[in-house]
């Protein structure tokens, strides 16, 4: 650890690195310049006795390597994942939580809390044990006891409050297996209440908020970001909670820097630093690009389940007849690739919906003649389980309708609107459909593109009842579709889609089916 400097107390952040250890791709081996073996080389070049080191979520899921490592040791088996490994051995001194480390359950949450040897500040949170204990605050519930609802840290002569706070749209995107026993209260009022209590005790000479949310406005111009749900809340904290003075921020996957906030982007690409000048009082917030070698130790820690990955991603488990690789990403979506029709089929013959639909995910590759787990997994990229909806025609429109938004013309081409590539790509959130026969009309005005819906060549009318096959993301309302969060629930299932995929690859060995060419996408 380098030598301290009394002048100066340093804060090292990082956020949603989303599973990444190794530098490379997994689709094709690539060096890619991520994950936290880079990422512990650069702290610790920075890394000092004045200096906090926190993690600020989404760690658990978002790599071949963790989907590998969760699908083949589940919690019961008692195996703390590579990830939880990396981070204590990291020395994180704090850790809060991301949405997705609720996507595999309570149990595994707490299993991976409870093995990164780092205190967890999520205070947001309240949980109740299945004994029926009363509800409190998660860190409390883990044991990390403290009189108040953060943490009071002294350096260099002069005292932190510390605390942690989750967007509160979790339970939105989660389904209840997977935050049983929990509450979420709304981050800004959290914030704002846990803040009075700071000044109240007037114990600290610094705040720091360290926050798995985001902007709502761009923090310098106040300029709206997308569609302002409320699921984040960072520019009004800025705005209205004026007495913190650090915010650490994330979740969005977007690079900030500026007076006293912070958000890193995704993957380790960038370290947040934070230097508090103990002489002046400034608070110097900035992000450091991360262009350092990867830790050979880091990548020694894990070795043996990265091998163990490396042959399970190899194997292959059965043939396509079809073409069912992605050549062009924007012309597998405007003329629906029959991977998408793959998937739709085998959800609907899982759990029997009428209707069924899934996304094209930003990078997918597909699956190629000899099918192997790599190219399942680097083509359906999240741990989603299946939700049936009980919809109508009408509603079934409305989500159409909401879906085409994804679309513009420009240049007299039909071309991806760009609030879906601001502040991150957000091609999750265009859906194709099987089940049913559509065209839509892009040069229609938003509301009004839907000039065509069937089923069976029969015209949908507003009253017909189906059933629909969604992901447990998107019949939360994920992507603002909220028609679907209000639609009755009548099945739901925890396989992931990926390992539905997988069964039925190894049942048929082969896959083979007459192509369904059922999106009519025009000017």
């Amino acid at each position: 650890m380098k030598e301290s400097n009394p002048n100066r107390i340093r804060i090292l952040c990082t956020s949603d690195v989303h599973g990444k250890i190794y530098p490379h791709s997994y689709a094709d081996g690539s060096y890619q310049a991520y994950g936290y073996a880079r990422l512990k080389t650069c702290i610790d070049s920075l890394r000092d006795e004045n200096t906090i080191l926190i993690d600020n979520g989404d760690v658990l899921v978002g790599s071949p390597f963790m989907q590998y490592f969760m699908s083949n040791f589940p919690t019961d088996l008692g195996k703390t994942s590579p990830i939880t490994r990396v981070i204590n051995a990291m020395n994180y001194d704090f850790i809060n939580l991301g949405n997705h480390d609720f996507d595999y359950g309570v149990k595994a949450l707490f299993h991976h809390i409870e093995g990164t040897g780092a205190k967890c500040i999520t205070e947001n949170v309240r949980y109740t044990s299945n004994a029926g204990s009363g509800a409190c605050s998660l860190p409390k519930y883990l044991n990390h006891q403290r009189e108040n609802c953060y943490e009071l840290i002294e350096i260099a002569g002069k005292k932190l409050a510390l605390f942690g706070i989750i967007t509160h749209f979790v339970p939105k995107w989660e389904g209840e297996e997977h935050t049983k026993g929990m509450t979420f209260l709304d981050a800004f009022d959290e914030a704002k209440r846990i803040v009075e209590k700071i000044k109240e005790d007037n114990l600290a000479d610094y705040i720091v908020c360290v926050y798995h949310g985001g902007f709502e406005r761009d923090p310098e111009t106040g300029e709206q970001i997308g569609f302002d749900t409320g699921e984040n809340q960072g520019y009004r904290m800025l705005k209205e909670i004026p007495e913190i003075d650090v915010l650490l921020t994330g979740h969005q996957h977007r690079l900030f820097e500026g007076n006293k906030y912070t958000q890193p982007g995704e993957g380790g690409v960038y370290l947040a630093c934070v230097d508090i000048d103990l002489e002046t009082g400034t608070v110097n917030p900035k992000l450091i690009e991360v262009e350092t070698e990867a830790d050979e130790g880091i990548m020694n820690l894990v070795r043996d389940d990265e091998d163990a990955c490396q042959i399970w991603l190899d194997k292959i488990i059965g043939k396509s007849k079809l073409d069912l690789l992605i050549h062009d990403e924007l012309d597998a979506r405007i003329n629906k690739s029959q991977l998408i029709t793959y998937v739709n089929k085998v959800q609907m013959d899982y759990c029997g919906a009428d209707v069924s639909a899934v996304a094209l995910f930003y990078g997918a590759i597909g699956i190629g003649p000899d099918i192997s787990m790599r190219q399942l997994v680097s083509t359906y990229v999240f741990p989603d389980n299946l939700i049936v909806k009980k919809i109508n025609g009408k509603i079934l429109r409305d989500y159409l309708e909401k879906d085409m938004e994804f679309w513009i013309i420009e240049d007299g081409k039909i071309a991806i609107n760009p609030e879906y590539m601001v502040p991150y790509p957000q091609h999750f959130n265009y859906d194709m459909l099987d089940g049913v026969e559509y065209t839509a009309k892009i040069s229609n005005p938003v509301g009004e593109r839907i000039i065509k819906l069937t089923r069976n060549g029969e015209p949908v009318t507003d009253e017909m009842e189906l059933t629909i096959a969604v992901s447990n993301y998107r019949a939360a309302g994920g992507g603002n579709f909220f028609m679907l969060s209000d639609a009755e629930t009548v099945w739901q299932d925890s396989i992931t889609v990926v390992d539905l995929m997988q069964r039925d690859i190894m049942e048929k060995r082969v896959i083979e089916f007459e192509p369904v060419n059922n999106i009519e996408i025009i000017l």
